[in-house]
């Protein structure tokens, strides 16, 4: 079995590189670029890539190139071209349309049922890299990240929206903006009871929408909580993640008005994960006055991973009573048991 044999031989040679100082690798990298293997090619771009040996540009260009042709014999699964455009990316390669290239492709492969698209990974790797293009201005750059927000793989469309946001533009927040109402709308008017994919995009661009534009969206991105559903706590957690004192006075209004017990939870952990001084108070004030949303709380603010004088407050807080007792040791985190 001599192929399989070479095969061998190669990863453990690859393997080996991984001990001897880059400049002493750019040799057999070099040749190994050139392999008919995309696997071992991958492997490879790795490997130039963590070395930093920028110098090997061209060879990683031209295996790019090469693994276009018949793809699904030549790179099955899309290993090839997905770490040879993330060495490429990682170099800051201002080419475009060799970005463009991996972001177009699509690569039907055979499985169970029909066939599967292996080249996902691709568009959103070279989505982001095409992001670091100096050549392009911005209208034409958003114009080709557009395509892909409509694309059938999930991870590449949060993966695209987070290019968007990279490109941190009033124009990329607007359409941050019009992608989450038309998210938004989309899920109000399905009828089918099939599972939804959509909070994980919205919730990409939520968190787009803040970085790019700060505090002044938390109002704006308060709109979606209404639907208490998964969509809207998504919204909840891209508004905590601003830590400001904005978000903690949205989610807490917004807690006030809730009766759905699920979503009541996920606001008061929104709000421990505000880590504002002031939210925590008014959790641990629920615990105290043992109300209603007591027992969250308590999980809220033991999930948000609170200092450990937080947690001695809270400790001394559900003495008494047994069912917030519970609920404090069922919630205390395994670092904390093995330190009491």
């Amino acid at each position: 079995m001599p192929g399989k044999r070479s095969f061998e031989e190669q990863l453990s040679t690859l393997d080996a590189l991984r001990q001897l100082p880059p400049e002493a690798c750019m040799e057999p990298l070099r040749k190994v670029l050139a392999h008919r293997n995309n696997f071992v090619v991958a492997k490879a771009a790795d490997l130039v890539r963590q070395f930093q040996l920028s110098q090997l540009v061209p060879e990683l260009l031209t295996a790019f190139d090469r693994f276009f042709e018949d793809p699904i014999k030549t790179d099955p699964q899309c290993w090839a071209k997905t770490a040879l455009s993330r060495a490429l990316a990682a170099f800051e390669h201002q080419d475009a349309a060799v970005f463009l290239r991996g972001m177009k492709h699509i690569q039907p492969e055979p499985s169970w049922g029909g066939s599967s698209d292996s080249a996902g990974t691709l568009r959103a790797t070279c989505a982001l890299a095409l992001v670091q293009c100096r050549s392009l201005v911005e209208a034409d750059l958003l114009a080709h990240l557009v395509e892909l927000l409509g694309d059938k793989d999930k991870a590449v469309r949060v993966e695209v929206i987070r290019a968007i946001e990279q490109v941190g533009s009033p124009s990329a927040a607007l359409l941050l903006r019009l992608r989450a109402v038309l998210g938004s709308d989309l899920n109000s008017r399905k009828l089918d009871q099939e599972p939804d994919e959509e909070p994980e995009v919205l919730g990409a661009c939520y968190s787009g929408i803040l970085r790019i534009e700060g505090d002044s969206a938390i109002r704006w991105i308060a709109r979606f909580l209404a639907s208490a559903d998964d969509p809207a706590a998504e919204a909840a957690l891209a508004i905590a993640g601003t830590h400001s004192a904005q978000a903690f006075e949205v989610l807490r209004e917004r807690l006030a008005h809730e009766s759905d017990p699920w979503f009541l939870s996920v606001l008061l952990s929104a709000i421990a994960l505000t880590r504002q001084d002031a939210a925590i108070e008014f959790l641990l004030n629920l615990v105290c006055t043992e109300s209603l949303q007591a027992e969250a709380a308590v999980e809220a603010i033991l999930r948000a991973m609170p200092s450990e004088e937080v947690t001695k407050q809270l400790e001394e807080l559900v003495k008494g009573n047994p069912r917030l007792t519970r609920a404090f040791k069922t919630h205390l985190p395994q670092s904390s048991h093995r330190t009491r």
